[in-house]
């Protein structure tokens, strides 16, 4: 959420950072409202003051005898017209805060402007392009052809964008959840956390999935949400906190189920598992000082980056344009995996720095050593990486002729010494 203090002193760059966002100009109608609140506020006080001085004057005749009853039918009147006006104010205030809630972060200045994806921008590639002597097949051909992936059970139970796993692929979908987690917690220095699925209102809205895409959340009937992403319960562990500045950097990683009514564009990707309403994920989330959050963001994406490597799977780095970047982020970098079933380059993770933005809905701040006062946090979040997406990278990467699928060498000892999936196991 954007400071409305920075809005009234830069609106013109306020309207700016709007426009790369292709949103039309607010300043104007923010600060009024703004204005209106702080008239209001203002009203209150000068009304406060009167029914003080009545009050004392009230005080003073009843000590001297004398009939007090017209100053008390002002200080009646007077809380009446207080009510009124802390009503009305905090009826702007709200309509303030509503208003902000549903714009987007301000794009960083390095942030490659555009409409949608199209002018995202190649940062660094790794890896060759895996090639084969005979026609690659795509993930969900691969899981079926082994028995081992099941769309149409799936669709049973739940309906579409839904996979049972079996067998090899089952085991090998948790031992790269395992591998991530491993190389996280021990040699990138993320603390693992075991969130809860099931949130509140205010959890969603700090992290800026409230109130603009509750349409795209799943909701239980007694108003709790299943979480899209770890980001979420991981972010608002601050939330309403004042750290220390020497607990900064917290750097907290989760693996978790993942739960998202909205599937991408219709009719796109219907078959197999690379959209789907559940999945698990290896979140990555940073708490730092604000000077901090530029570097955080390029060492979480290295951190991601570094699953992939290890995997042996090519790769490219996007920074994405200010069409395509998420509502809260003010910098992403998106990492495509190479899969040759499909002959393209898929997201497989995202890397984001919010700056102070989800601070500011969560309350969140840190008390700099020295100083007396305090400033709000700066959070990222990326995946470390999906872990179905990555299933779907190392199956087709690693497919051989004869359709069985080489286990990478990391996962080997995950897997119990299985080195291929065949359709044994």
């Amino acid at each position: 959420m954007f400071d409305i203090k920075w809005i009234r002193e830069r609106p013109e760059e306020f309207d700016a950072a709007l426009k790369k966002r292709g949103l039309a100009p607010h300043a104007d109608q923010l600060i009024a409202l703004d204005q209106a609140v702080r008239a209001l506020q203002t009203d209150l006080q000068h009304l406060q003051t009167q029914r003080n001085e009545a009050s004392k004057a009230i005080g003073e005749a009843k000590r001297k005898g004398e009939d007090a009853s017209d100053q008390m039918a002002a200080v009646a009147a007077l809380k009446d017209e207080m009510a009124a006006r802390e009503s009305e104010g905090k009826a702007k205030a709200q309509e303030l805060e509503s208003f902000l809630s549903t714009l987007p972060n301000a794009p960083l200045d390095d942030v490659p402007e555009g409409a949608d994806e199209a002018a995202n921008v190649c940062v660094r590639s790794h890896g060759s392009q895996t090639e084969f002597d005979f026609e690659a097949k795509q993930h969900f051909e691969l899981g079926e052809d082994l028995g081992q992936m099941d769309f149409e059970t799936a669709a049973k139970l739940s309906g579409a964008r839904f996979v049972v796993m079996r067998k090899g692929v089952a085991r090998l979908h948790r031992a790269l959840a395992q591998f991530m987690l491993d190389l996280h917690t021990s040699e990138h220095g993320y603390t693992e956390v075991a969130p809860p699925l099931l949130v509140r209102d205010h959890v969603l809205y700090g992290t800026g999935q409230l109130p603009k895409f509750a349409e795209d959340n799943f909701r239980t009937t007694d108003g709790f949400w299943l979480i899209p992403t770890a980001e979420v319960p991981l972010t608002n562990l601050v939330r309403e906190s004042i750290m220390d500045e020497a607990q900064l950097p917290l750097r907290v990683t989760a693996l978790t189920p993942c739960f998202r009514l909205e599937a991408g564009a219709a009719g796109r990707d219907t078959r197999g598992m690379l959209r789907q309403h559940q999945f698990e994920k290896v979140e990555l989330v940073s708490i730092v000082e604000p000077d901090q959050s530029d570097a955080e963001l390029e060492r979480m994406t290295g951190c991601a980056e570094q699953v992939l490597q290890r995997l042996g799977l090519s790769y490219r780095v996007m920074v994405l344009s200010t069409g395509d970047m998420g509502f809260g982020a003010r910098k992403t970098y998106d990492i495509e995996v190479w899969l040759p079933g499909q002959k393209a380059y898929r997201e497989i993770s995202s890397c984001s720095t919010c700056g102070d933005f989800q601070a500011r809905r969560m309350k969140a701040r840190y008390r700099p050593a020295g100083a007396k006062g305090t400033q709000f946090v700066h959070t990222l979040n990326g995946s470390g990486v999906a872990v179905g997406r990555c299933l779907i990278a190392v199956m087709e990467n690693y497919q051989q002729a004869d359709g069985s699928i080489a286990v990478p060498d990391a996962l080997v000892p995950y897997m119990g010494g299985l080195t291929a999936l065949t359709p044994d196991g």
